[in-house]
Order: structure tokens, then C-alpha cells, then sequence
């Protein structure tokens, strides 16, 4: 992502106070202050990734680690931006040579991308079940997700960007990677509810 305009960043800081101004006005309890941007050249800012949530391709590798092995590698994968959370990777199947996906049950929707469907991984005797989720049919908007896989961190033994292991966004529910370039703080966190 580009370097932060601190004249934008300033912009930016003033709308989300002034949201949550509101929010506290409208008695939403437990709502955080949104951070303030500090523009750090070297770090991303979640909080100003945009909504809808940008699209971009992934200049770092991707590997993931599951059962004691390699069961995902790629240079080809994508990675989703959206405010608030850390990127959301999505690897082409082809990346997945350690593994087998399997169906899971249930579908869930997303405002920005459609609808998703869920998938299980099995490498050896390790099984992660539902650990993993694709857009067989995503909105033009995200076409190049189709049929990519996202998984969740938490699920395997260790997810890498680039040579750096990266971590679960809080929470357990989304299934962002953090990673030490990232500021926070990350949706999913005690008290994000509202953001």
C-alpha cells in the first residue's frame, strides 16, 4: 500500500472522531476512540484501508504449515484490505499440493465479495475442519478471488508472508494474518463490536 498523505491522514483522524463522537452521543457502550493515522513509512495503518475493501496481489511469498508439513505455497496469491483488519490472504487453489480440501458445511455472505462456502483441510492425520472458506462466485468487483482459498491462522500449525510468521487477527472470528508491519488496533479485539 502506498505511504500515507498526512494531509489525508488528518482528514481521516477528524471523520473517525467525529464518529465516534456519535456513536458515544447515540449511548453505543463500550465503543473505542478510533486511533489516530501516524504515518510510519515502513507500516500499514488497517484503519485507513478503505470500504469496500481494496483488492491487491501479494508481493511476498504466502506458505502455510499444517501436520508438521508444507501443505500451501504460492508467489501468486491475493490479499484483501478492508478497514480495521489485517489482510486477508487468499492463495489459488494449485497453491494447496500438501493437503486435501474437502467440503465443509454452511455458506455465509459478504456484502462486498457474495457468497462464500467453507472447506476443511486434511494433511496425514492432521484435519482442520472448516477451516477454510472461497468465493466460487464472487462479485465482479473480486472476480480474481474466485475459487482462491482464504484460511484461518489459528487453524494450522504456522502461516508465513514472506520469511515472517504471521499471527491470528484477535478475536477468532475473521481470519486476517498480522503481521509485524501492521498497526492496529484490529477489529475483533475486546470492545470492536461497533467499528
Amino acid at each position: 500500500m502506498a505511504g500515507l498523505d498526512v494531509a489525508a491522514a488528518e482528514d481521516f483522524d477528524e471523520e473517525h472522531r467525529a464518529c465516534f463522537r456519535q456513536d458515544t452521543e447515540k449511548g453505543k457502550a463500550g465503543a473505542l476512540p478510533p486511533p489516530p493515522p501516524i504515518y510510519m513509512p515502513d507500516m500499514e495503518d488497517v484503519w485507513l484501508y478503505p470500504r469496500p475493501p481494496a483488492l491487491e496481489p501479494v508481493a511476498k511469498p504466502l506458505r502455510i504449515v499444517f501436520g508438521g508439513h508444507v501443505i500451501a505455497e504460492t508467489s501468486a496469491a491475493w490479499r484483501v484490505l478492508e478497514t480495521t483488519h489485517p489482510p486477508v490472504y487468499y492463495l489459488p487453489p494449485d497453491a494447496f499440493t500438501g493437503c486435501t480440501i474437502e467440503p465443509a458445511s454452511g455458506s455465509s455472505f459478504c456484502e462486498w465479495k457474495g457468497v462464500a462456502r467453507y472447506w476443511s483441510l486434511r494433511a496425514g492425520a492432521a484435519f482442520a475442519p472448516r477451516c477454510a472458506w472461497s468465493y466460487p462466485t464472487p462479485v465482479p468487483a473480486y472476480a480474481a478471488l474466485r475459487d482462491h482459498l482464504a484460511v484461518y491462522c489459528q487453524a494450522m500449525d504456522q502461516c508465513f508472508v514472506g520469511d515472517e510468521q504471521a499471527t491470528p487477527q484477535p478475536g477468532g472470528f475473521y481470519g486476517g494474518w498480522v503481521t509485524s508491519d501492521l498497526k492496529g488496533p484490529f477489529k475483533g479485539v475486546p470492545g470492536s463490536n461497533g467499528w
